[in-house]
């Protein structure tokens, strides 16, 4: 059968590949990530303007993202592993678009009446538009994070079944996806609201979202056609019969069953109405959160996943905070925007070597080399705290900043501080905003941290999509979504106490403590996964080496995920 279909005609076998599931999924995934991205860094822009070039809407938004995240993770994990698969991705899908149209929408009658919006109700009624933007888009938010959720690590699993390195080069095609997207849909975008008006970009991100959330609904679908697994739910499944053998254990008992069984029957029956009573059901979402976070911390691959998230307590990514430190440093909006591009480009070598070396090593020995290689690249930027054109100095107090913006010069208070944190996970505000930068004695110290942090995002990508196959191929089928729900919240907690470490000492001369304190996050959370590496491999050793079934010494081979 492999002969014959290796005999197969190019542009025949090409035909097949544009029509398979896994092909429907990438083009799906393109589709949403590129809509994602648009609006997470549009909605960043937007409020920014809205509110008179300040970033206190940005930073509400930021923390009412992350803290929803933080709270509702495990609950929309379970709710994605306890209904039908299809189901909850066409209403993710809907969710998630339509709340983006809505957002869309009333910024653009924002943008469009807010001199009329100001004057009426004394302001009250802007405040309240503002409001309902934020909370429409953390809406859009929670939706796609379950979107996530149910295709990336479940969706993904189903369609690769039992072939590991097929699921390998389904996990990296799918982050390379990730990573042109971050790069072009934002570039996209900003031209469109450069050349034409914020009014002009809500207007076209709204359509994109209309148009792209028929076409991903009827992709949805015929990739759930292809994949007759994906009807098949394990959690599901259980549930299902233990309710039909319930039921049939009732019909055959009939009326002839004893007063011991009837009054079984009625306890029983008491204990289901108790269940179901109004505080019972008001509660369950706080089992739900408990039940999650438990199961998560009695996963195999506990460590593996704490290990990922304390990768997110580090200032040493393009995001905000790096970008504006970079201008502080002499570098330009031109000069950043090579950098950022040259970063995309590391994040997709990364993950084309991670599926070389899974291949060649193994998966969890890919992780051990991931880290290293961050680990190195890491020293870089601590060089730079030290190098030539450094600005760090901790004679200047990190809080001094804090303070005098929250007290003045006077030691009173003010009526309404003018810091404003910059919280904004996982959006990136345009870096070409900069026209022109200081002047610096050297580059020297930059140079080094930017090079670091190039360099380090192979090892990065390449780490993230070990841990994340880990947890694929470890978490059984009817817990998927609620672990990675709470793998979701531990990434967003990890991510939200950097920004609150930036906040505590936003200084440039402090930049340099938070790039130690940084990289000794990085080092413990890789110090986890070589102990769960450890710990992995040494059990397998063991199990393979028992007396039972001792290894070929002219094969000494191990198992594919070793």
């Amino acid at each position: 059968m492999e002969k014959a279909a290796s005999k197969k005609p190019c542009f025949e076998r090409v035909g097949e590949f544009f029509k398979s599931a896994k092909f429907l999924i990438y083009l799906g995934h393109a589709l949403s990530t590129w809509g994602d991205r648009m609006w997470n860094f549009a909605v960043a822009v937007f409020l920014v303007e809205l509110y008179g070039n300040s970033l206190l809407l940005t930073a509400v938004y930021g923390l009412v993202v992350a803290g929803s995240v933080l709270l509702l993770g495990a609950i929309i994990g379970d709710w994605v592993d306890k209904n039908p698969r299809l189901k909850v991705a066409q209403t993710s899908l809907v969710v998630q678009n339509s709340a983006v149209i809505l957002c869309g929408v009333l910024l653009m009658a924002v943008f469009q009446f807010k001199v009329q919006l100001t004057t009426l109700y004394n302001g009250w009624l802007l405040t309240t538009c503002y409001i309902m933007v934020i909370t429409i888009a953390n809406i859009a938010n929670l939706a796609s994070t379950a979107m996530s959720i149910t295709i990336q690590r479940d969706w993904v699993v189903v369609v690769a079944g039992d072939d590991r390195s097929k699921l390998a080069d389904m996990n990296a095609t799918v982050r390379i996806i990730d990573q042109l997207t971050n790069i072009l849909a934002p570039m996209l975008v900003g031209q469109i609201m450069a050349f034409g008006s914020h009014f002009i970009g809500c207007g076209f991100i709204s359509g994109w979202n209309l148009f792209s959330m028929g076409l991903e609904y009827f992709l949805l679908w015929k990739v759930y056609q292809k994949t007759p697994a994906l009807a098949f739910k394990a959690g599901q499944k259980d549930a299902d019969d233990q309710e039909l053998k319930h039921l049939n254990v009732q019909k055959e008992t009939g009326n002839s069953e004893s007063p011991a069984e009837g009054s079984q029957l009625m306890n029983e029956t008491a204990e289901v109405k108790k269940n179901t009573s109004c505080c019972y059901q008001m509660t369950e979402p706080i089992r739900t959160f408990k039940d999650g976070w438990v199961a998560y911390y009695n996963q195999s691959i506990f460590f593996a996943g704490m290990s990922l998230s304390f990768l997110y307590m580090t200032v040493l990514g393009f995001d905000c905070i790096t970008t504006g430190y970079a201008y502080t440093q002499g570098l330009n909006g031109s000069v950043l925007s090579l950098l950022m591009g040259a970063s995309a480009i590391s994040g997709i070598c990364g993950t084309v070597a991670f599926t070389w070396i899974r291949k060649k090593c193994g998966l969890i020995r890919t992780g051990f080399i991931a880290g290293v290689t961050q680990l190195s690249c890491l020293t870089l930027c601590v060089a730079s705290v030290f190098a030539p054109g450094s600005p760090f100095d901790l004679s200047i107090s990190p809080f001094d900043e804090v303070l005098k913006h929250l007290f003045g010069d006077s030691g009173s208070l003010r009526e309404s501080p003018t810091l404003v944190p910059t919280i904004e996970p996982k959006i990136q505000i345009n870096a070409t905003v900069f026209e022109k930068a200081p002047q610096v004695e050297s580059y020297m110290s930059v140079s080094l941290l930017f090079a670091g942090v190039i360099a380090a995002r192979i090892g990065l990508w390449s780490f993230d999509l070990t841990v994340t196959q880990l947890i694929q191929e470890n978490v059984i089928e009817s817990e998927r979504g609620i672990i990675n729900g709470v793998q979701n919240s531990m990434n967003y907690l990890l991510d939200l106490l950097h920004f609150i470490m930036v906040i505590l000492a936003p200084n440039p001369e402090a930049f340099g403590l938070l790039v130690i304190i940084s990289v000794s996050f990085v080092a413990m959370g890789h110090m986890m996964y070589f102990r769960f590496a450890y710990k992995s491999l040494r059990s397998r050793l063991f199990l393979f080496c028992s007396p039972e079934q001792k290894p070929d010494p002219n094969n000494p081979s191990l198992p594919n995920s070793v």
